[in-house]
């Protein structure tokens, strides 16, 4: 620990499941409204499939945008204002939705969601960084995703409870309720761990420098991209899963089981990874699991060549990838962060923005390109892990057959 902990008076427990919980805004945002997709659909009388799925691409819009303001301000003024804020207009996102009468008022809605929750995902990785570095900070991130993805196990299946008692809109009052807990939570037991001393005043000076310092750090900016093509890839698929599951599929209200079950998967992969980062190291782990994504997308492509593909050659293609995820996200924001922890919030900001907005233009072209078959998605996964893998060998120099370098 870069820092100790000891100001806090909660336990390092409490701490990291309050972090988790606040990440887990964005999850629940997304996956809890999943199982109403096709419900809105119709109520809204939207003719496309693909078209329903840009509710999940606004709220990634907002959240790009949010980023770059709120990670600036939180260096400036604290966490827990950026928290309380950002909190706040997802409350705002949440109520325009529940009132929405068409598909465009409903996508401003998610849109406000996301920026809103910009201010949590920042500020809850920024005050990981204020208290941890290095490899711990790679055991907390993992410890946090592990709690983060127990969400995406639990929240369509919420979602799906809500429907079936009243309507799709009760799933934002739902949000409303979520986000009311935890600012309750923030307010009576988390401390600021940002320093008046240790603030930089907000200027756009100071963005400028902190903005070219991430883009021109090479370990940095290559794995801000590998974030972005990892998390494109993700979106895509999550852009894709109703039809997957309900329509190509048929599975009906079993589509949260099997959601709930990969996001279980990649739970798993991180609670594994927080027990031997430490001893084997983030950068190797990030191979081995950009090497096994490569391959079993390649065989997988190729199965489509020889026979038709059936849901449980699905789930155990899609849960070999999600447990190679679980090793990935945790290590390439801590490997991202390390070398930014004099600026924190504004690079948390610009790492998350970057990729966000890579993410972004990548999954939503991968759910447009959804045509009733996995191939889209399928081809996501070689293309941009192959992607990666060139990248992460440029940032740690195997190019030039260069040893690993590793934070000790």
């Amino acid at each position: 620990m870069s820092r100790s902990a000891k100001r806090y008076t909660i336990s390092t427990t409490e701490f990291t499941i309050l972090i988790a919980l606040l990440m887990s805004i964005i999850a629940i945002s997304i996956d809890a409204l999943l199982p109403a997709l096709g419900l809105i659909r119709q109520e809204l009388q939207i003719e496309s499939a693909n078209k329903v799925q840009l509710l999940i691409s606004a709220i990634f819009l907002g959240m790009a945008i949010g980023q770059l303001i709120c990670g600036p301000l939180s260096d400036a003024s604290g966490r827990k204002k950026i928290l309380y804020v950002g909190i706040s207009l997802f409350l705002v996102g949440s109520l325009i939705c529940f009132f929405a009468k068409d598909l465009n008022t409903l996508l401003f809605g998610r849109f406000i969601q996301g920026l809103g929750v910009s201010g949590p995902y920042v500020s809850a990785i920024s005050v990981v960084r204020d208290q941890f570095s290095g490899r711990q900070m790679a055991k907390i991130m993992s410890i946090v995703m592990l709690i983060f993805m127990g969400v995406p196990a639990i929240a369509p299946s919420l979602g799906q409870a809500i429907i079936l008692l009243d309507d799709w809109r009760s799933i934002f009052l739902f949000y409303v309720g979520y986000s009311i807990i935890i600012t309750a939570w923030i307010f009576f037991r988390l401390e600021e761990t940002l320093p008046k001393e240790k603030r930089i005043t907000f200027s756009t000076a100071s963005f400028s420098a902190g903005f070219k310092e991430v883009l021109t750090h090479r370990v940095t900016i290559c794995y801000t991209l590998c974030m972005g093509l990892f998390f494109g890839s993700l979106i895509g698929y999550l852009n894709s899963s109703q039809q997957i599951f309900q329509v190509q599929f048929n599975t009906g209200k079993l589509f949260t089981l099997y959601f709930g079950l990969l996001a279980l998967v990649f739970g798993a992969a991180s609670l594994c990874n927080s027990l031997v980062v430490e001893k084997m190291g983030m950068h190797r782990i990030c191979f081995m699991a950009v090497k096994t994504m490569m391959a079993v997308s390649s065989m997988f492509l190729l199965l489509h060549a020889v026979t038709e593909i059936t849901l449980w050659m699905f789930l155990i293609f899609a849960s070999l990838i999600f447990f190679c995820f679980g090793f990935l996200f945790g290590n390439l924001n801590a490997i991202a962060m390390e070398p930014m922890g004099h600026i924190a919030g504004i690079a948390s900001a610009i790492i998350g923005s970057t990729s966000s907005v890579i993410s972004l233009v990548i999954g939503t072209s991968i759910g447009q390109a959804y045509n009733n078959t996995l191939i889209p998605i399928t081809c996501g996964f070689l293309v941009l892990s192959s992607l990666a893998f060139v990248t992460m060998c440029i940032a740690d120099k195997r190019v030039s057959g260069l040893e690993l370098t590793d934070e000790k």
